[in-house]
């Protein structure tokens, strides 16, 4: 049931939304000349998957976790889409094709041993990683590894159709912050 609403819902806002995702991929080519972002993250059972998003750090910005950027990476343009969240709209792609959901996990980076040891020890790569979640919503971040991997576990184990539109009209509504940045 999830599955196809996630289809539905994201096949929706890349339709709709084409005309707001081509304006930021516009605005974007003046702001950094690379306006999409594409990284390899851990998906469901641990495969790999690439995540499509709007770039909002500067090109040359290390490949590393939000929380360990620097403030001064973020671009203008790329400050106002994280506060927004219209840097995630691009993933409803990576919905569409079955490498995400709406609601789930989000996707970590490789090089973040610690924070897959503790989400494979909590059982969280069964679900397709998420573009929001408990945690998002919560304000629990990369940074706490730990406390994130056990928000994700609970979250699966509550998972059902009251929370996946809880979480989805929150996010919307402006619950969480997105990924914390070192200043």
């Amino acid at each position: 049931m999830i599955r196809s609403l996630d289809v539905l819902f994201s096949l929706l806002g890349l339709v709709f939304g084409f005309p707001v995702l081509l304006i930021i991929y516009l605005i974007g080519l003046f702001d950094t000349g690379s306006p999409v972002f594409k990284q390899e993250r851990v998906g469901r059972n641990q495969m790999p998957f690439t995540l499509v998003k709007f770039r909002t750090m500067s090109v040359d910005t290390a490949s590393v976790a939000s929380h360990l950027a620097s403030t001064a990476s973020i671009t203008k343009l790329g400050g106002f889409l994280r506060k927004t969240k219209l840097d995630e709209l691009p993933q409803l792609w990576n919905v569409l094709k079955g490498e995400m959901s709406l609601v789930g996990p989000r996707p970590g980076l490789f090089n973040q041993a610690e924070l897959t040891q503790a989400r494979d020890a909590k059982g969280v790569f069964v679900v397709r990683p998420g573009i929001t979640g408990l945690a998002q919503v919560n304000d629990i971040d990369m940074s706490t590894p730990e406390l994130l991997a056990k928000t994700d576990a609970q979250m699966i184990e509550e998972m059902n159709i009251k929370n996946y539109f809880k979480f989805i009209l929150q996010t919307v509504l402006g619950a969480g912050t997105g990924d914390r940045v070192k200043n």
